[in-house]
């Protein structure tokens, strides 16, 4: 059965990278693409070691499956900018950071240049990382596993190239979301194809992980018009999404690389299906990772018996990701990074957010039983969270979460 979310859920979750769900996402900085600077990242380069012991010391295969990967986000501007990587590069040498995961392709378009025709006509026009080789030579010389993230369905750029691969409203013309974007069709083998060999070339250029986000199908507000799907042909919204994670995995994995997913916190303690498509027991099969966002500021008041589940970000994330390890095991899957969620590394309400905050999403993602975790900060801007990276990366999964039981 289809789960209906109340609308007030719906809306404190609103997008993935909108301003509900990731609020103040790499849409703010559209059109203030900062200058580059190539002298500051050669300067990093040329101090790697700065007398830090790294864990993975270089020598620890991050794309391993019992790999510990603890991530930054890296927004398209950022990635532009040499300044700013830079300084988020320091931050990694100096600390658990160990991967960052950069915004390859969002609902702007490509943040690369392709070398495929077919893939270069969807590339938009808000800027590319402008030196991409020399760019993961840099990262990979500092031990940081860079992980390409992929927008998928929330594709304004290909939604404008590919009208025919739209969703669309009753009477055929192109459906658009409360913002006044199209997103191009979950069920279309077109699109699917398109991100599918996104994928491919940036795994061929040297990404360690492909990262979807953006798996889901859009809310279907009441005041916008119904969503229609020309070639679904009967099939479910969380099986359509499975069908692309499945195809995706299978040729993403032949690379020997992860193929790993985003979805709503939501997902982990909801029975059934969200009626953006995502359900725990449909996704988690065909994902090598799950990436759930737990924002604590994101659960609406009440939740899991919490009055104001931002002021309590331990007892929210170690709720989440619990029944997340719990609901794994009952599908027999028992990879010690199968979740890696996203913390909230932001302020949304009172009270804001630090490095006090932070630490009690880590504990609470180790006390749950998982070592990973990946922080959302939509500038990424972490400098007031640093405080609470620790200076090696160690795992703090606790003993107790390995005999956790279902409730």
């Amino acid at each position: 059965m289809m789960f209906r979310l109340p609308l007030i859920a719906l809306a404190l979750m609103g997008c993935d990278t909108g301003a509900a769900q990731r609020p103040d996402s790499t849409a703010h900085g559209a059109g203030a693409q900062p200058t580059a600077d190539s002298a500051a990242v050669a300067a990093v380069a040329a101090d790697s070691t700065r007398g830090v012991v790294r864990a993975d010391a270089r020598g620890v295969d991050l794309r391993s499956d019992t790999a510990i990967v603890r991530a930054l986000y890296v927004n398209r501007f950022a990635a532009q900018s040499s300044r700013k990587m830079a300084k988020l590069i320091g931050m990694a040498d100096s600390s658990e950071i160990n991967a960052f995961v950069i915004d390859l392709k969002d609902e702007f378009g490509l943040n690369y240049r392709s070398a495929n025709p077919d893939i270069q006509r969807n590339a938009g026009n808000a800027g590319t990382i402008p030196n991409l080789p020399a760019f993961l030579d840099t990262l990979k010389a500092h031990g940081i596993m860079p992980i390409a993230r992929l927008v998928v369905f929330k594709d304004s750029v290909a939604a404008r190239m590919n009208p025919t691969e739209t969703i669309r409203k009753s009477d055929g013309s192109t459906w658009r979301d409360k913002q006044g974007l199209a997103w191009v069709d979950p069920y279309s083998p077109k699109i699917r194809e398109y991100n599918i060999a996104v994928a491919e070339e940036l795994v061929k250029m040297g990404f360690e992980e492909i990262q979807f986000d953006y798996i889901r199908f859009p809310e279907p507000y009441k005041s916008l018009p119904a969503q229609v799907f020309p070639t679904s042909k009967g099939v479910s919204k969380p099986q359509a999404l499975a069908d692309f994670l499945q195809q995706a995995r299978t040729r993403i994995n032949a690379l020997g690389v992860r193929s790993t997913a985003d979805i709503f916190g939501l997902v982990t303690t909801v029975k059934g299906a969200l009626e953006i498509g995502q359900e725990w027991e449909v996704l988690a099969p065909v994902t090598d990772v799950l990436l759930p966002m737990v924002y604590p500021s994101h659960y609406p008041p009440g939740s899991f018996g919490i009055a104001r589940p931002n002021a309590d970000p331990y007892q929210v994330v170690y709720t989440a990701i619990k029944r997340a390890r719990e609901r794994d095991e009952k599908l027999g899957i028992t990879a010690q990074g199968h979740v890696r969620p996203w913390l909230q590394a932001f302020s949304l309400g009172q009270p804001k957010y630090g490095a006090e905050q932070l630490t009690a999403q880590k504990k609470a993602v180790y006390d749950a039983g998982y070592d990973g975790w990946v922080l959302w900060s939509p500038g990424s801007n972490y400098d007031v969270y640093v405080p609470a990276f620790e200076k090696t990366l160690v795992s703090r999964r606790t003993v107790a979460a390995e005999t956790a039981g279902a409730p």
